[in-house]
């Protein structure tokens, strides 16, 4: 949302939105541990993604790269994503046979704000492994896949 002349609130449109977002995400975002965009280029909706998150250092996460996919369906940004790891990994708020992050355990998607990006999943999500109930956790074997 941005604010147009007089004070009053404009709506970016959903497919504005995931342009705005695709570039960003194409022109690589902070310090480059997270990054994200289109599965299929000729998708005209932009509803299927690919993320990556580098894990955070002086954690069991530390080395390991994990893929997650993003589905933003016709409600996106009014409702998050659909967020799934491909990578397999043991977090309190990701399901252990799915790999769905569950939105009850994940603050973020439970309370979740037009504002919010996939890039604001993504780092949060990278901050949730360095929390003292995941930075210690056990971890299924690097390479497999839910």
């Amino acid at each position: 949302m941005t604010l147009g002349a007089g004070g009053s609130s404009v709506v970016v449109p959903r497919n504005f939105r995931l342009l705005e977002e695709l570039e960003r995400g194409e022109k690589g975002i902070g310090d480059g541990t997270v990054s994200y965009g289109m599965d299929d280029g000729d998708d005209i909706y932009m509803r299927s993604w690919t993320g990556t998150i580098i894990a955070p250092h002086n954690t069991v996460h530390e080395g390991r790269i994990y893929q997650l996919k993003l589905f933003c369906d016709k409600d996106y940004p009014e409702k998050p994503p659909t967020v799934r790891f491909h990578s397999r990994i043991n977090m309190t708020c990701v399901n252990h046979e799915t790999g769905v992050v569950e939105p009850k355990k994940f603050g973020l998607l439970a309370n979740w704000q037009r504002e919010y990006t996939m890039e604001t999943i993504l780092t949060h999500l990278k901050k949730e492994m360095s929390t003292s109930h995941n930075r210690k956790l056990v971890q299924p074997p690097e390479g497999t896949c839910f």
